[in-house]
């Protein structure tokens, strides 16, 4: 779990072919363009955002068997950005209501910063598979014990961070931060359907064994986790440190695109990809 150093996304040879075919399948040299799309960060990006690759993104059922996790959702962040270009402002749900907000240039520009919207993909592709570990952990001296946890439940995440030495805990706090906002931008009725009657809007009772906590609990771990993996001593070495504390200044920005996606582009996927 430990975070690696922030690059632009890598493509694989099939994810290649799909952006190549998609956008000049007339091309003869193929292998030119396939090595400029490797080298040449701005020219890839361009190229990704062209809207022939949207269309046959959400033409084709099968899309996801295609090409990578990571390039699935760079297409929509990439596209998401393009559509917020032409809006006059971003819809924020209060209990039942939408409250426009004119925010939408703040969005734009935060998803233009450099790595974030690179993250945002990897992240999310992350949560496409949900991995389950076992630890041994020393709770006191000379005596261990097994720890089992899979990588979605932020409470058994949290206690980690309490057992485990501290050059470990990056990358507890990375995905502790990660899940919130996940939950907040992909699921976000989850979020509130777990914590409040859906019509009286009263707060559910705490059940023993289970933690309900509210949106507004996961925001604030969320900024919470992303200041202590910015302030994490191994951040500078791996270039993550700019990308944290972003995340943790501007949680609400990061949160709107993944909103968006969930909303128009994602809405009766979501547990299917999330599965």
């Amino acid at each position: 779990m430990s975070p690696q150093r922030l690059n632009i996304l890598r493509l694989s040879d099939r994810d290649l072919d799909f952006l190549v075919e998609t956008v000049q399948p007339e091309l003869v040299d193929k292998v030119r363009l396939k090595e400029i799309l490797r080298r040449d960060d701005d020219f890839r990006n361009s190229f990704i955002s062209d809207e022939k690759i949207f269309r046959r993104f959400m033409g084709d059922e099968e899309v996801f068997l295609k090409i990578s996790p990571a390039l699935f959702f760079e297409i929509l962040l990439r596209k998401v950005a393009k559509d917020f270009k032409g809006f006059g402002f971003t819809i924020e749900k209060t209990g039942t209501m939408k409250i426009p907000i004119f925010d939408t240039k703040d969005v734009v520009d935060f998803l233009e910063k450099k790595d974030l919207l690179d993250y945002l993909a990897d992240m999310l592709s992350s949560f496409t598979r949900i991995e389950s570990y076992t630890i041994s952990v020393e709770v006191r001296k000379g005596i261990r014990e097994k720890i089992r946890f899979n990588d979605l439940d932020i409470f058994s995440l949290m206690h980690l961070c309490d057992v485990v030495e501290e050059e470990y805990r990056i990358g507890f706090y990375k995905r502790i931060a990660d899940i919130c906002l996940f939950i907040l931008g992909i699921f976000p009725d989850y979020a509130e359907r777990e914590y409040r009657y859906p019509f009286s809007r009263q707060v559910r009772p705490q059940i023993k064994g289970r933690v309900r906590i509210g949106p507004e609990d996961y925001e604030k771990e969320g900024r919470k986790f992303y200041k202590l993996a910015a302030e994490h001593c191994s951040t500078k070495a791996l270039e993550v440190s700019e990308v944290f504390w972003t995340l943790h200044e501007d949680f609400q920005k990061a949160k709107k695109p993944l909103n968006f996606i969930a909303e128009h582009y994602l809405r009766y996927k979501r547990h299917k990809l999330f599965s």
